[in-house]
Order: C-alpha cells, then sequence, then structure tokens
C-alpha cells in the first residue's frame, strides 16, 4: 500500500501521468494496481483529508480482487465530540507549540467559524492588510481559519503552521494541543508521544495516515488476501477504460483498476 498527497495525481514526468507510470511499475513487477482520492472523513476519521492511495495485489497467489472501502457518512465526527472538553490528565494534552504574540493576538479576535477576513481592517496587521487589499493577487487566502465546533476539522499537516491550516481550538483562544490533534488522526488516547520537542510531536501526528482509516484499508486487503471479491458491486473502472473516457485523474470516489 502506497499514500501520498493528491497533488500527485496532476504530476507528470516527461508528459506522461505519474500515477500511469507508478502503476505500470507494479503491473512489470507482477501487481494488480488499484488507486483512489480517499477523504478519510467518509471513513470513520473526523478530518477532511484527501490523500491518494495505491494497492497492488500480487498475481498468481491466490489472492482475491481488492477495491476501496465504501464511503460512508457519519454525523458525530465534529470537533464537539473531538476535542471540546478534553480530559487534562490526558498523556500530551497540556503540550502545545509555543507562537508569536501576534499570532495569539490575531487569533483572539477571530469568531468561531470564522478566519482573518472577520477582523476589522483596522485591526489587521500591515502584512494582512496589503494581502486583504490584493485579495484576488493572493489567490483569496483563508489564513487562520477557526473551524466552528459543528464542523469536521480540516487537514492535520506535519508543518501545522498556525497562520495556513485550521488548527485553531474552536472555543479557546489557542492551537489544538497535541493530545487534540491526535485525536482527530484518530490515534488512541492511551497512545502516548515521545520525541526531543513538542513540535516533533506534531510532525509525527501530521505525517501519519489516520490510524482509523489505516485499520480500513487493513481490513480490506485482509479480506483480498483472504481470496474475496471485492469488486463485485463497487463503482471501480479499468485504468485504460478511465484514460479514454476523458474524465479528469482526479477521481473522489471509487477504484481505478490499472491490470
Amino acid at each position: 500500500m502506497f499514500e501520498n498527497v493528491r497533488g500527485l495525481l496532476s504530476s507528470k514526468h516527461e508528459g506522461k501521468p505519474l500515477i500511469e507510470i507508478i502503476c505500470e511499475n507494479l503491473s512489470e513487477l507482477g501487481y494488480d494496481a488499484s488507486f483512489s482520492l480517499v477523504d478519510a472523513s467518509r471513513h470513520n476519521v473526523p478530518q477532511k483529508r484527501l490523500r491518494v492511495f495505491i494497492v497492488g495485489m500480487r498475481h498468481g497467489c491466490g489472492n482475491g480482487t481488492f477495491a476501496f472501502p465504501e464511503d460512508i457518512v457519519r454525523k458525530d465526527l465534529t470537533l464537539a465530540n473531538v476535542v471540546v472538553d478534553v480530559p487534562k490528565n490526558l498523556p500530551n494534552q497540556n503540550e502545545l507549540m509555543k507562537l508569536n504574540p501576534q499570532a495569539i493576538n490575531i487569533s483572539k479576535m477571530i469568531p468561531e467559524g470564522g478566519s482573518w477576513k472577520d477582523i476589522p481592517y483596522e485591526k489587521l496587521p500591515e502584512r494582512l492588510k496589503k494581502i486583504h487589499d490584493n485579495i484576488e493577487r493572493y489567490h483569496w487566502p483563508k489564513f487562520y481559519r477557526r473551524y466552528h465546533r459543528d464542523e469536521v476539522a480540516g487537514t492535520i499537516t506535519a508543518a501545522f503552521k498556525p497562520e495556513n491550516a485550521g488548527v485553531w481550538h474552536p472555543l479557546e483562544g489557542r492551537i489544538f494541543s497535541v493530545r487534540e490533534i491526535a485525536r482527530i488522526q484518530t490515534f488512541p488516547d492511551w497512545f502516548v508521544f515521545e520525541g526531543k520537542d513538542v513540535k516533533s510531536k506534531y510532525q509525527q501526528i501530521g505525517n501519519a495516515v489516520p490510524a482509523r482509516l489505516a485499520y480500513e484499508m487493513a481490513l480490506r486487503i485482509k479480506a483480498a488476501l483472504g481470496g474475496l471479491d471485492l469488486r463485485a458491486g463497487t463503482p471501480s473502472t479499468n485504468f485504460s477504460e478511465f484514460k479514454k473516457s476523458g474524465a479528469p485523474v482526479r477521481v473522489s470516489s471509487g477504484t481505478i483498476i490499472y491490470t
């Protein structure tokens, strides 16, 4: 199994889609390859996280056929159910990355569900005023996004930049703690993160595949290794057929098969 950012689907090497090159190489090595753009929030993860997954099943080993888990919809994946009122005695809950005073002051002016655009112009730092005055040039950025407690969290990244990512607690004037982002990545509360500093712990969590999504994928792989045909009744497409259709490679659901 291979996982990477969704930009992989638009990347090319010498004019050829990189995803096609990867799948061709897997086929030459004796694998049936399937890939899909997976939204973690559709697989029991309280986070809108889009990532490309590629799974290869070896030819002639008595394996079944793999297909990605079907999308599900849950209404209990909001921040209110994940990070509000987290017990202070949980491991890593009191660990926060240190921020500069300006970032903290800006965050305190942002309402729940808002962003820097909700701050009165006269209170913006000069740098943000400059961006505000040329907002189209900067592609309408959503700096200092504070998700509402009734929303699903945005993507947790290794960089964990408080300006560019929605990492602010919905109700408190601070960023998420190490434990809170671990919850968003579906790590169990008993799992303790170690590292040389707090930043390294954020990086570990942001770089990880959400634990629950990894579990969902593992169940499907195990079933296919056991000989089951998981593609029966699923929206799956052969890669050559997919190319002929002229559809964009940024698939949002289903399984694209390369054999």
